[in-house]
């Protein structure tokens, strides 16, 4: 039992080797054990040199399309304000719409990858919510507004535990769904404070959420039949969900076709 003590030791430390243990003074089941822990390190060490293939290849995604994705945008820009034909300044503005899709399409799925693999690791502390919400509301605004939509917040004094920067990140994917899908009325922003987590709702007056699809718009690339007109390529909601999750909290929708929806985030304090 020493011996496979010493082992597990080792083993937590990360200094476990098969080489510092001698078979001829271990039983059948230390032999077998350390051949386990033996395998388990080199099984650890794989999945290590995997996700660094995956954080390079992730990079180098990011750094060779953000250039040309970039000009495809400036040259459009340019082209829009030259005089054209009507027709031939129509295809340039869908030449625009579709570059600037595409780039949101990447930087989201290199976000998600480096989430998932583990690449990027959210630092949640403890702090107020007011900035967060008020960084968000700043942010969208102007785009509410050119819908004819009124975009507010409700003053709060709740404190959770969550990273700024990755929360800002869920929370505009949130909001910018519920600008897209609202026609008119008022899009709200509040949060309460309970006594283990807080709770953020952005609530809208939009088209709403059936019942049976509540559950399937976190999941990645879904889009309902009912807004396949919209922009939009199923990945912000996904998004959103696996940051808070990370940060220890969940996504609620609670939606009346018709009459709106709120989603409800819940963070630890």
């Amino acid at each position: 039992m020493e011996e496979i003590e010493r082992m597990l030791d080792a083993a937590m430390t990360g200094s476990f080797s098969e080489t510092s243990f001698d078979e001829s003074q271990l039983s059948a089941l230390e032999t077998k054990f350390a051949h386990y822990l033996s395998a388990a390190e080199a099984s650890s060490q794989n999945i290590a040199q995997e996700k660094d293939k995956i954080k390079t290849l992730i990079a180098d995604i990011s750094h060779q399309t953000k250039t040309p994705i970039a000009n495809l945008l400036l040259y459009s820009e340019l082209l829009m304000e030259e005089t054209m034909p009507a027709s031939a300044k129509a295809n340039v503005e869908a030449l625009y719409k579709q570059s600037e899709k595409l780039r949101f399409l990447i930087d989201s799925l290199v976000k998600l990858s480096r989430l998932e693999n583990g690449i990027i690791s959210l630092s949640p502390q403890q702090a107020a919510l007011q900035p967060l919400l008020e960084s968000v509301v700043e942010q969208y605004t102007a785009k509410a507004s050119e819908k004819g939509l009124s975009l507010q917040m409700q003053d709060t004094d709740a404190f959770a535990v969550f990273d700024f920067k990755w929360s800002a990140e869920a929370l505009a994917n949130i909001v910018d769904n519920a600008i897209k899908y609202t026609e008119h009325g008022t899009i709200t922003i509040s949060a309460i404070s309970y006594e283990m987590f807080a709770r953020i709702d952005i609530s809208d007056t939009g088209s709403g959420i059936p019942e049976n699809e509540q559950a399937k718009i976190f999941a990645r690339f879904y889009r309902s039949n009912s807004v396949q007109k919209q922009e939009g390529v199923g990945i912000g909601l996904y998004l959103a969900r696996q940051i808070i999750s990370g940060e220890g909290g969940y996504i609620k929708v609670a939606s009346v076709p018709g009459k709106g929806s709120t989603f409800s985030i819940f963070l630890p304090k």
